[in-house]
C-alpha cells in the first residue's frame, strides 16, 4: 500500500486570520479594469487590506 505524502499528513487546513475588531478575515477576488485583483476583507468591520497579515 502506498504511503501518504508529507503534505497530506500535515493537513491542518487553511490558516485562519483574525482582525483586531474580532472578525474573521477572508480572501476575496474581484475582476476590475480587465484584471483579477485579490484582497483580504474583514467580515465584521468590512476593512479591506492587500493581504491578511496587514491586519496586525
Amino acid at each position: 500500500m502506498a504511503q501518504a505524502s508529507k503534505n497530506a499528513r500535515i493537513g491542518s487546513g487553511a490558516h485562519k486570520f483574525a482582525c483586531p475588531c474580532g472578525g474573521e478575515v477572508k480572501m476575496k477576488s474581484v475582476f476590475s479594469a480587465g484584471r483579477m485583483k485579490h484582497h483580504a476583507e474583514c467580515e465584521k468591520c468590512k476593512r479591506v487590506e492587500r493581504k491578511p497579515s496587514d491586519f496586525r
